[in-house]
């Protein structure tokens, strides 16, 4: 026997489901992929551990970035989602649809911007940088690089960070500032000098901090990468001799003239002996490993080829002769 409701319960029926569950979803479906703006009003969130979901909606909500908070929960715990939620600092604007911002922040895309620090680059090199992107005032970034007290907090027993801000990219969050920054570099310098040199410079016949110094000046010397080991051997053979080092960058930044090889400062390696008193630059892992195991030569001169590349020499007179093949011709 079967069972047939009437037409018109039978449409009352349909009528209820359809403003108990499908009006609601289709309500629900329209919050989720409209966003209430056009993308001009951008918000940062500090949405830290603890923070609850009505909380986070409730802030989202109030600075215009969705347009319900309790939509935003119902759909956050139909999905399952509010324990997967990453604690961060975020960054939002109302162009955003509200499905898109839960994404976000389950998978913790927090707000961070990618500063790099090239090899070699010097600390004054890296607070011009900073400057220019809009990230931080160079003087404020260079006091703190010079700074005794904080010098002593990093561990460094030097007179500046020279040399220890360890040449990488690096995440910054809108929480992060100059000291933060700097932390960081010399937090990957240390965990990279341990892993991979400590042990080594034992046996150098080096500190570390004169490894550091003497990678810094490689670096700016080698405009081909290949060349750092060749340009360590005619430094370690320089430093045996006790001869001058004679490198262009630890007289002048740019390019040398007569008047700054004759210039005295503690850094001048055409006037000094041996190694200056710190670091030049920021040297690439790269530098320091040539420092640690340079070629074997004989070389005690090097001069450019102005394509980059060296002219390696193992006497002054074939030095003297490169010199006129390569610089004197022009």
């Amino acid at each position: 026997m079967q069972f047939r409701l009437p037409g018109r319960p039978l449409r009352i029926v349909m009528a209820g489901v359809f403003l108990l569950v499908i009006v609601p979803l289709l309500y629900v479906g329209s919050f989720l992929v409209n966003p209430p703006g056009e993308g001009k009003n951008v918000q940062l969130f500090d949405f830290g551990h603890g923070f609850t979901l009505t909380k986070m909606a409730r802030d989202l909500e109030a600075k215009g970035i969705i347009s319900s908070a309790r939509l935003f929960i119902i759909y956050t715990k139909l999905k399952g989602a509010e324990s997967s939620i990453k604690a961060g600092i975020y960054q939002f604007d109302d162009g955003l649809p509200p499905g898109e911002i839960l994404r976000k922040m389950i998978a913790g895309e927090v707000a961070t911007r990618k500063f790099s620090v090239p090899e070699g680059y010097s600390m004054y090199q890296v607070a011009e940088m900073l400057d220019t992107q809009g990230l931080f005032q160079k003087e404020h970034f260079l006091r703190l690089c010079k700074s005794a007290p904080f010098l002593g907090e990093l561990g460094i027993d030097a007179k500046s960070v020279e040399g220890y801000l360890y040449p990488c990219t690096y995440d910054i969050t809108p929480k992060t500032d100059e000291a933060g920054l700097i932390r960081m570099m010399v937090e990957q310098f240390d965990k990279v000098y341990a892993r991979r040199f400590a042990e080594r410079v034992k046996g150098s016949g080096l500190g570390k901090h004169e490894v550091i110094t003497l990678a810094s000046i490689i670096d700016k010397e080698a405009v081909v990468p290949e060349e750092r080991p060749l340009i360590a051997s005619v430094f370690h053979n320089r430093l045996k001799r006790g001869m001058p080092l004679q490198s262009d960058p630890t007289a002048f930044g740019g390019k040398v003239s007569k008047r700054d090889i004759l210039r005295s400062t503690p850094y001048n390696t055409y006037v000094i002996k041996g190694l200056p008193p710190g670091p030049i630059g920021n040297p690439s892992s790269e530098a320091v490993e040539a420092v640690l195991a340079p070629a074997k030569t004989g070389y005690l001169y090097f001069v450019s080829r102005k394509d980059g590349s060296h002219h390696f020499s193992a006497t002054l007179d074939e030095h003297n002769r490169a010199v006129t093949t390569y610089l004197k011709q022009n």
